[in-house]
C-alpha cells in the first residue's frame, strides 16, 4: 500500500516506509511542514516500488517491517540506487545497527524519537549527500574550528587538541543542537569498524571540556549522549 500527500513543494520527495500508520503520518506531517513531498509505504515491497517510481531525495525506513524487513529493503534499494537512507529502529541490537549501516544506511534514529530531530537529520544528510562543501570554519560558541588548518581557537588563542579530540569536536560542531548518542559519535569519529567501548567517547569529551572550558557549550543529554550548541 502506498499513500501520497499532495502538496506544492520545491524541496523534492521523501519516501517513508513504516508499517505503523501513526508514526508514518507523524513523520509526514513534519516533513510536509518543511516543504517536502512525502510518499508513504506501509510494507517493504510497496516501499521499494515507491523508491523506483518516485526517485526520492531520501528514504526514511523502519527496520521492523512485516515480511521483508527494513535491512533487506535497504539492500534491494542499494542494488540500484544511492539515495540516502535513515533507519528508524526500536532494536538496540549491535548487530542490527552495524549491519544496517554497512548495507548503506546514512543514519539511524531510535524509537521513540523527536520528529524535529528526525527533520534536522534529514536536512543534514541532504546537505552532505548533495555535495554541499563542508565549512572550513565552524563556530561553536566562542570556539572556532578551522578544518583547513586543523586548528582550534578560543578568541585568538590556539588550543592544542589531539587528532581524535579535534575530530570529535568537529563532528559535534557540524551537527549543532542535535543530541548525538555515544554510538553515533563512535561511528562518525572512530568509524563503523571500531568495536571499542563507548566510554571512550566520555573520556575524550572530558578532555575536550578540560581544554576548552566554559568557551564550549557542550551539554550532556541524559540517557542519550552529548549535544553541542553553536550559539553563545
Amino acid at each position: 500500500m502506498i499513500r501520497c500527500h499532495h502538496v506544492a513543494v520545491e524541496k523534492g520527495t521523501i519516501v517513508v516506509i513504516d508499517d505503523e500508520p501513526n508514526i508514518a503520518e507523524l513523520v509526514e506531517l513534519y516533513l510536509v511542514r518543511e516543504g517536502y513531498r512525502v510518499r508513504i509505504a506501509h510494507d517493504g515491497e510497496s516501499g521499494i516500488e515507491a523508491v523506483r517510481e518516485h526517485r526520492p531525495r531520501l528514504v526514511v525506513l523502519d527496520v521492523g517491517l512485516p515480511g521483508i524487513d527494513g535491512l533487506e529493503v535497504c539492500r534491494r534499494i542499494r542494488a540500484t540506487s544511492t539515495v540516502p537512507v535513515i533507519f528508524l529502529t526500536a532494536r538496540d541490537g549491535e548487530i542490527d545497527r552495524i549491519l544496517g549501516l554497512e548495507l548503506g544506511g546514512d543514519d539511524y534514529v531510535t524509537k521513540p524519537f523527536s520528529p524535529n530531530e528526525l527533520v534536522a537529520r534529514v536536512k543534514a544528510i541532504l546537505r552532505r549527500s548533495e555535495g554541499a562543501p563542508a565549512a572550513e570554519l565552524v563556530q561553536a560558541g566562542d570556539v572556532t574550528i578551522d578544518a583547513g588548518r586543523r586548528e582550534i581557537r578560543v578568541g585568538d588563542e590556539v588550543v592544542d587538541l589531539t587528532t581524535k579530540e579535534f575530530d570529535l569536536l568537529r563532528f559535534l560542531a557540524e551537527r549543532p543542537g542535535l543530541a548525538m548518542s555515544r554510538q553515533q559519535i563512535l561511528d562518525g569519529v572512530w568509524g563503523y569498524d571500531w568495536f571499542g567501548d563507548t566510554r571512550t567517547v566520555d573520556v575524550h569529551i572530558a578532555q575536550v571540556r578540560k581544554k576548552l572550558g566554559p568557551a564550549l557549550h557542550l551539554t550532556t543529554v541524559r540517557g542519550v549522549g552529548y549535544r553541542l550548541d553553536s550559539a553563545t
